[in-house]
């Protein structure tokens, strides 16, 4: 997750439809100051000390003696209304987003410079040796975090995912379909991207990460809307979990959260926040993954919540990590698990984690559901198959050219005017996973980066 396929670290950055420009970091700023900025370039009332000096040196004279008939005459009228009329420029502002989002993001942010994720200081580790030749090693591979380029184009997608989420917030309710919800989000996000994603290779300049997830109740993960399946609509008794990520030149912001409409909800959603928090503010250089995965455990195992006078443990989903379509299609990225384990493996500088958990008021075990979540290719798959069916071949062509190692839905298919889906079993299919009937579960996750001066949680918005 949050990482890069193998064969777009082979592809160079070229300009396309998402392109930002090489500016520096926003440098920390909230979101929304630039807003205050673009209109005359100063922040405030500042502009106003101009027109006292002029005030001053109307009152005195060269010699230094006060001219005490200038003090006697009343202030003019028209010095006064040009004073005003300066102010009230000061407070145009740049444009803002619309509602459903369908702004691109270079016209809101058209410096290039997009809001900074929150930046965690490190946790001293308790045995924080020194770097190996090996880690040293594999840092001078990673030193696209402090790549300006990188990080405009990672903060650019970053914000692209608070405004559809935000929106998505606001306006998904009981009544809709999930088929509604889903084409709301992907509609809103290849907008902002400025990039529709219809032509021959723009889907992997940019667009979307993977299938958009929208798991209900005892389904965990890996639920999609697809052409063919039963219409789902959404209840107000539902949980829904909402995952998408959104990638530029392959690189993938991941993040995702929980909606719920029924109170009785509120301590799962709670449990699943706090784990993934506690995860994040845990997670630093040369921690050790063991460390991270029990602190998540320990925090999801305090809660316990109450649904129709019966009480249940949030327990862990334990086995999720081990299904996650996510971990092939990106090369290099790194997931946590949630649930106690040996793994004495440390983080280091220069690596890129998503850290999602997910908690059940069930077993805490998944198994296959129907139907089928998405479709992915292996990366090492070779270019050409040599099928025999011309239907296969023609696919396979499509695949390549538009998702290669992207996992993705039939109904992105149908957007590329494809009909047929039979790939002679050249790719791969992902089917929901679910935990048993009549449990309900909750998920959280967020992107961050281990840069040198501390953690950078790039998917960080005021929501979660």
């Amino acid at each position: 997750m949050g990482s890069k396929t193998p064969e777009q670290e082979r592809q160079s950055n070229g300009d396309g439809p998402s392109g930002s420009s090489n500016a520096a970091s926003a440098g920390g700023e909230p979101r929304g100051v630039h807003v205050s900025r673009d209109g005359d370039g100063s922040l405030g009332d500042g502009g106003d000390g101009g027109d006292d000096k002029d005030g001053d040196a109307a009152l005195n004279r060269p010699n230094g003696a006060v001219d005490e008939e200038a003090m006697a005459q009343p202030p003019s009228t028209n010095t006064s209304k040009k004073k005003r009329r300066k102010k009230s420029k000061k407070k145009t502002s740049g444009p803002k987003q619309s509602s459903p989002p369908r702004i691109p993001m270079m016209e809101l942010f058209p410096s290039g410079n997009y809001p900074v994720g929150e930046i965690q200081s490190y946790v001293p580790a308790v045995d924080n040796s020194a770097r190996t030749t090996a880690e040293e090693t594999r840092l001078k591979s990673r030193t696209q975090l402090e790549d300006p380029k990188f990080l405009d184009d990672y903060r650019k997608a970053a914000e692209i995912h608070r405004q559809v989420r935000r929106y998505t917030q606001e306006t998904v309710r009981p009544g809709q379909t999930l088929t509604e919800i889903a084409l709301g989000i992907e509609d809103g996000v290849r907008a902002l991207l400025d990039n529709p994603g219809l032509e021959k290779g723009s889907c992997l300049i940019s667009g979307m990460g993977f299938p958009t997830g929208l798991a209900l109740n005892n389904c965990v993960a890996h639920y999609t809307p697809n052409p063919g399946q039963k219409e789902i609509v959404l209840q107000a008794s539902d949980v829904m979990k909402v995952d998408f990520g959104i990638h530029i030149n392959g690189w993938i912001v991941d993040s995702a959260f929980t909606m719920s409409f029924d109170p009785a909800y509120d301590n799962l959603l709670a449990a699943v926040k706090e784990s993934t928090n506690t995860g994040i503010k845990t997670a630093g250089i040369d921690v050790r993954i063991s460390d991270i995965s029990a602190a998540i455990q320990e925090v999801m195992e305090s809660y316990e919540v109450e649904i129709n006078g019966k009480t249940f443990p949030v327990k862990p989903v334990r086995d999720i990590t081990g299904h996650n379509i996510k971990r092939w299609q990106i090369h290099g990225g790194k997931s946590i698990p949630f649930v106690k384990n040996n793994d004495q493996t440390k983080m280091e500088e220069g690596e890129i984690f998503a850290l999602e958990t997910f908690g059940s008021t069930g077993r805490g075990f998944t198994r296959e559901g129907p139907g089928v979540y998405g479709y992915g290719k292996d990366p090492f798959a070779p270019s050409k198959i040599a099928a025999p069916l011309a239907t296969a071949r023609s696919l396979y062509r499509t695949i390549n050219d538009n998702f290669r190692s992207i996992v993705f839905a039939r109904r992105y298919l149908e957007r590329l005017g494809v009909e047929r889906y039979l790939a002679g079993g050249v790719v791969e299919s992902y089917p929901p996973l679910m935990d048993i009937e009549g449990s309900f579960s909750a998920q959280f996750e967020h992107t961050f980066l281990l840069r040198e001066t501390g953690k950078e949680v790039i998917s960080r918005g005021d929501d979660y």
